[in-house]
């Protein structure tokens, strides 16, 4: 699999497992922890003043000789400054999300950069394929954080993508074992995205309390909201409810964007918040029952994954 993976071999990375860029979740220290454990680790410079994102940078290097990378949201205040932090800090691989990946795609790789872009449809992976970028995320209704509005699910979503383009393509969204990562294979995937996993890795920036929230969670207790907004896959709290039931009433952007306010994912996800706090996660949560160190994480999903690959080979049907 390490020779040849065509994500291995891009990113020069022993196992075809990336670490999702997440606000609030993903610094520097998961990301290290996942590049040092064989996967991809990435910065999420979405929740991050430019040079806090080139201090997060510079203490990864300093804690891998690994390669990972930085996840930029496009849309973004100070994109230009993040785009220049990364380059100057020699970042070799960027995941671009939230915009229109033809803005920056070219300027990426004119550094020697290797560009991902983050889709939840066909027509966004046609156009992200037409900017040139070097493989696309495709990322299911699952998912939590910001989300598709089509809610395509993982499994219909990864299958259509990998017909549609020829670029590699990294399956994401309700991925966070070895066997959904070998689901995600079956369906074409060349390499898995993991976000809610990693986000309750002991080496996450996340609050201790959002974590404990994520573990004790059950099936049902994350929903897709702000559709007239920003779609986002929430963990349920009282703003969540208070989100619900304004939608449920009618509310318009203008009042969505007021009830949002500022810094709220950074309140309860950051500063531990469960109650007031904009809680992203992904339906996955229900699945995850334990903190443990983000190598763990990643070798048991890799264990898995390879046992499972065998006992499906080793299953003789008669048809």
């Amino acid at each position: 699999m390490e020779l040849e993976n065509a994500i291995c071999k891009c990113f020069n990375i022993k196992y075809p497992i990336i670490q999702a860029g997440m606000v609030w979740c993903s610094g520097w220290k998961l990301a290290a922890a996942v590049s040092n454990a064989g996967g991809l680790g990435i910065i999420g410079a979405g929740s991050m003043y430019p040079e806090v994102l080139r201090t997060h940078i510079q203490k990864c290097k300093s804690a891998t000789d690994k390669p990972f990378g930085v996840n930029i949201p496009l849309l973004y205040p100070n994109i230009q400054e993040i785009i220049d932090v990364v380059i100057e800090e020699g970042v070799k691989i960027v995941f671009t999300s939230a915009g229109n990946p033809a803005t920056w795609t070219s300027i990426l790789k004119e550094q020697g950069i290797t560009v991902v872009h983050v889709i939840a449809n066909t027509k966004f992976a046609l156009k992200a394929e037409e900017a040139g970028v070097d493989a696309i995320v495709a990322e299911g209704f699952e998912a939590g954080g910001h989300n598709g509005r089509e809610e395509t699910t993982t499994m219909c979503l990864i299958p259509m993508i990998k017909e549609a383009v020829q670029i590699p393509v990294i399956a994401a969204g309700g991925i966070a074992s070895g066997k959904s990562m070998l689901a995600a294979f079956a369906l074409g995937a060349d390499a898995v995205q993991i976000g809610s996993a990693f986000a309750i890795a002991e080496e996450s920036s996340a609050h201790p309390a959002f974590k404990h929230k994520i573990i004790s969670s059950a099936e049902g207790d994350t929903r897709l909201a702000m559709k007239k907004l920003v779609p986002v896959r929430l963990l349920r709290n009282e703003f969540a409810d208070a989100i619900a039931n304004s939608e449920a009433a009618g509310a318009d952007q203008i009042q969505l964007r007021e009830m949002l306010g500022k810094a709220r994912a950074k309140l309860g996800m950051f500063e531990g918040d469960m109650a007031h706090g904009e809680l992203e996660i992904g339906q996955v949560s229900a699945m995850l029952k334990e903190i443990k160190p983000a190598k763990q994480i990643l070798d048991e999903i890799w264990q898995e994954f390879t046992e499972r690959k065998k006992y499906l080979s080793s299953l003789d049907f008669l048809f």
